[in-house]
């Protein structure tokens, strides 16, 4: 006796149909959704940071942005042809670095020696760095309210197993870096791009 295929085959209903529409429809929003809520929670901590840097400007205090923050405003980087203007965190945590760039080494204080070391992540507050070209103004907001203006000189591109920024900040530029290449799959390689800026 010979075996009938069609006899094994489950039909599929229209309840079937509906159930398994639904379970990819909730999977696709998942995914969908993790991927947006790093940009979504860095534009809308940028929103809270702006409100904190204005406390900060009034009152010449460090201001939270809420309330359980382990970070504070201490400075606002302006690059005017890219339309930038993000505020500055006072670490570079893995946590502050999720809401904007941070401050890696350096005074942010007007008048003070030495240079001031800036990172972030290149997906999302620093990812303008690739655009960037020499001769392009930066400025930095302090919290007295007065601004520095730097130029950037050069773009580099550098390996951080044998490249230690920290070193390299301590004369009066800014030196701004994130992790490279721009539009790598895999996160946390050792190559870093470099910008570096001087006052004028």
């Amino acid at each position: 006796m010979g075996w009938d295929a069609t006899t094994s085959r489950t039909d599929v209903t229209p309840r079937m149909a509906r159930m398994l529409a639904g379970l990819l429809l909730v999977l696709g929003s998942w995914f969908i959704g993790q991927g947006l809520w790093i940009p979504v929670k860095a534009i809308a901590a940028q929103w809270l940071l702006q409100h904190a840097w204005t406390q900060t400007l009034k009152t010449q205090q460090p201001a939270k942005p809420w309330p359980w923050a382990d970070t504070w405003p201490v400075g606002r980087l302006l690059v005017p042809r890219h339309g930038i203007d993000q505020i500055i965190l006072a670490d570079t945590s893995g946590q502050s670095l999720a809401f904007g760039p941070g401050k890696l080494s350096g005074r942010m204080k007007p008048g003070k020696p030495g240079g001031i070391l800036l990172s972030g992540h290149r997906e999302t507050h620093f990812q303008f760095l690739q655009f960037l070209q020499e001769n392009d103004r930066i400025d930095l907001e302090w919290p007295t309210g007065g601004r520095t203006s730097y130029t950037v000189q050069r773009l580099t591109v550098v390996d951080s197993r044998h490249t230690h920024l920290r070193r390299h900040s301590n004369d009066e530029a800014l030196i701004l870096t994130t992790c490279y290449p721009f539009d790598a799959i895999v996160p946390g390689g050792p190559l870093r791009y470099v910008v570096r800026a001087e006052k004028f």
